[in-house]
């Protein structure tokens, strides 16, 4: 939402909006001269003539309430993010997870390779400070989110899969309902599809697709952009990437063996658009990270604090394997906030599996988001199921949970925060009481 934002301000729009809270991204869009709103009131709603929308906004949000009982224009996000795409050739990235990273790292190979293309991207992208921007090129790179089925709104031009997993089921009713979606978004992209050639899920995809032009990323042996030798055991992960009968090797600025399949998808994007295998392969290899993306925040007494946008199981899973590859020889102690009822619910078995990686586990309680709370279901869900209970702390209570974390914590250690709610929150509260 700030994304688009950014865009209208930057079309010569009045923006105006609320929010929770005040964020950086509250304070930069304020600098450009939105007119920002904390907390929701149908007084916030003023001179406005359009009013656009996200997903996870409640249908009784005032604002929302007030927009319908004036006949307002209503615009879901991305119905306006695909008119402001429509200047350009559409590459959109959609998938269960790497969505930020795969879209970031598409960006980042454009511009060094001398494109200047327009984007909006799921978080800030370290490279250029922002998560949208207008270019002057014809590419417009943007992250497409599958969980209400909206990535079928853009007019693609190409479509990159990263991954299909299990998620928003709550939507969809079924796993080979949301998969026959992704087969649509793909179908329906006028040049290109770029998917997995590991995924299970993307390679059931794969064999729905009708498109005459696929091409396949991964560690497969058959991958049409291959990965091989990847060594992802320190804070850089490397690899060799192989495309027709060329190999090349690389590094990337941050940790992660997922990280270096998001980047075989990226450069597989770029070869399919025509651009050279080995300047592809460099430029994307200059990515610095988007922010929540295992970004460090501070030391203090030798303890390093991270925080992290992982929210799904297999998420979780990938970003913690990076995290272990960069702790050394300290202890890996996750502060976690689940978010949703459905989705605790449902993968609590698989998130107390997940989050046995780390060495302690400090647990919050379910970020609702859009939900309402579901009976019996909260965080001690996923806790009950963690496999050794002395290392699991279940701490409702928001105000308990930093001096809980600070006081495991010992010199070498990493703290990280994790969840797509706002456990963000929680880093200079752990900051303060590591220092304390």
């Amino acid at each position: 939402m700030s994304g688009i934002a950014r865009l209208c301000l930057g079309m010569g729009y009045q923006v105006s909006g609320s929010d929770l809270r005040d964020t950086q991204n509250v304070a930069m869009l304020r600098d450009l001269g939105a007119r920002i709103f904390i907390g929701h009131d149908a007084d916030n709603l003023q001179e406005a003539d359009t009013v656009v929308v996200t997903s996870a906004l409640w249908p009784t949000n005032p604002e929302l309430v007030l927009a319908q009982e004036r006949g307002l224009s209503i615009l879901h996000r991305s119905a306006l993010l695909a008119h402001l795409a429509s200047r350009g050739k559409l590459i959109a990235v959609a998938g269960a997870h790497g969505k930020t990273t795969s879209t970031g790292m598409v960006v980042t190979g454009l511009i060094n390779l001398g494109q200047d293309p327009s984007f909006v991207n799921g978080g800030v992208i370290e490279n250029y400070g922002a998560s949208a921007s207008f270019g002057k090129g014809e590419q417009f790179v943007i992250e497409a989110d599958e969980s209400d089925g909206s990535f079928l709104h853009y007019d693609t031009k190409v479509a990159l899969i990263t991954n299909i997993d299990p998620d928003h089921l709550d939507h969809f009713g079924s796993l080979e309902a949301f998969e026959a979606e992704f087969a649509k978004f793909a179908d329906a992209a006028s040049e290109l599809v770029v998917i997995s050639s590991d995924d299970p899920g993307a390679k059931r995809v794969a064999r729905l697709l009708k498109h005459q032009n696929v091409l396949s990323y991964g560690e497969a042996q058959n991958a049409d952009v291959r990965l091989t030798k990847i060594d992802a055991t320190g804070p850089r992960v490397s690899f060799t990437l192989e495309y027709l009968g060329e190999s090349q090797s690389a590094s990337l600025e941050i940790p992660g063996h997922h990280n270096a399949l998001n980047a075989a998808g990226a450069i597989a994007v770029l070869v399919g658009l025509g651009f050279q295998f080995r300047a592809s392969v460099e430029a994307v290899s200059k990515f610095a990270g988007t922010q929540r993306r295992f970004e460090l925040h501070a030391t203090r007494r030798e303890v390093s604090v991270y925080d992290d946008f992982a929210h799904h199981p297999t998420e979780v899973r990938a970003a913690l394997l990076a995290a272990r590859a960069s702790v050394g020889k300290g202890r890996l102690i996750t502060v976690f906030q689940p978010h949703l009822f459905s989705r605790t619910r449902i993968f609590a078995q698989e998130f107390a599996d997940a989050l046995a990686l780390s060495d302690e586990v400090v647990l919050l309680d379910i970020y609702a988001a859009r939900e309402d709370p579901e009976p019996g279901v909260t965080g001690e869900l996923i806790a009950n199921k963690f496999p050794r209970p002395k290392n699991m702390r279940y701490v409702p209570s928001w105000d308990g949970v930093a001096p809980i974390a600070a006081e495991i914590a010992e010199p070498g250690d990493f703290i990280i925060t994790m969840g797509c709610g706002d456990i963000f929150r929680m880093v200079p509260e752990l900051i303060e009481a590591l220092e304390k």
